[in-house]
């Protein structure tokens, strides 16, 4: 199973998408809130991480708000999917966004100026927690709320914020699907308390099962991770348990997994306190 189909790390600082996000996007360039939010934003509305790398090469340089210009991104972007190139991850669902440009990384595009023209990096910088990150996001256009936490997670990895990962939690679709697959009966808890309930409880269950978790030096998974876990479970029981349907249906996996090249320079964010960085050769890539 592991060997055939992609999956996710427990922890979703440690995928590459997410490294690529900490090392080469959040702190790699001016961290004043501005230029934090842009680039966050550019690289996830794409989160693919040769479309970040596809701009700073014909730009000559890092994304940045500063040197922002829809024309020459638009450019970039319209020539490689001429070419055949996809520019968009397949993780997630992307809506197009309503701003009447005829292609649909373009209308993105204006949704980024749309965001930074509203103000969103002062507001996110004078957000108190994780939530209200969250419902500013949920504010923009096409943002509906799956991708409204990610992108919300993604920002409080960054210096911007003080929000945390475990102190807000939405459940996206697989997660549901997972949650259905493990409990007939869930007390009465909403999704979000289900993935709240697990992450209160998961040391008494390894203890209690005699199984020994691998942490992150020392950092427990959050709620993010939990919300995680169970839309891994849901994808690996579409295999090892077809007779269980859950509540979406779903009945295969669609990403096969394929073997990423060359070691991982593990960053986490600094506010974080975990030990120093760590270069890892993975066995296999997410």
């Amino acid at each position: 199973m592991l060997a055939r189909y992609r999956f996710t790390n427990v922890y979703r600082a440690a995928d590459r998408v997410s490294q690529h996000l900490i090392r080469d996007v959040i702190y790699a360039g001016p961290q004043d809130p501005d230029e934090v939010v842009f680039r966050v934003l550019l690289c996830k509305i794409f989160n693919r991480i040769e479309t970040w790398e596809l701009l700073a090469r014909h730009l000559g340089e890092s994304p940045s708000w500063a040197g922002y210009s829809f024309s020459a991104y638009a450019r970039i972007l319209g020539e490689a999917i001429r070419r055949g190139e996809p520019v968009y991850s397949a993780a997630y669902i992307m809506p197009t966004p309503p701003f009447g440009e005829r292609r649909k990384h373009e209308n993105h595009l204006r949704l980024l100026e749309h965001a930074m023209a509203g103000g969103l990096p002062a507001r996110v910088a004078a957000a108190r927690n994780l939530r209200d990150v969250y419902e500013l996001l949920l504010t923009l256009p096409s943002i509906g709320p799956f991708l409204a936490y990610q992108y919300a997670v993604d920002l409080a990895y960054s210096p911007v914020t003080g929000a945390d990962e475990s102190q807000f939690v939405v459940a996206g679709p697989g997660a549901l699907d997972g949650i259905s697959k493990c409990f007939t009966d869930t007390g009465g808890l909403t999704a979000a308390g289900v993935i709240a309930w697990m992450l209160d409880t998961s040391r008494d269950h390894f203890a209690r099962l005699g199984l020994s978790f691998g942490d992150l030096w020392g950092r427990w998974p959050a709620l993010v991770d939990w919300q995680n876990v169970f839309c891994e479970v849901s994808k690996y029981t579409r295999v090892t348990h077809p007779h269980i349907p859950g509540v979406a249906g779903r009945t295969r996996i669609k990403q096969e997994f394929r073997q990423a090249s060359g070691p991982v320079d593990y960053r986490f964010p600094p506010k974080w306190g975990l030990p120093g960085e760590r270069t890892v050769q993975l066995k296999r890539g997410t």
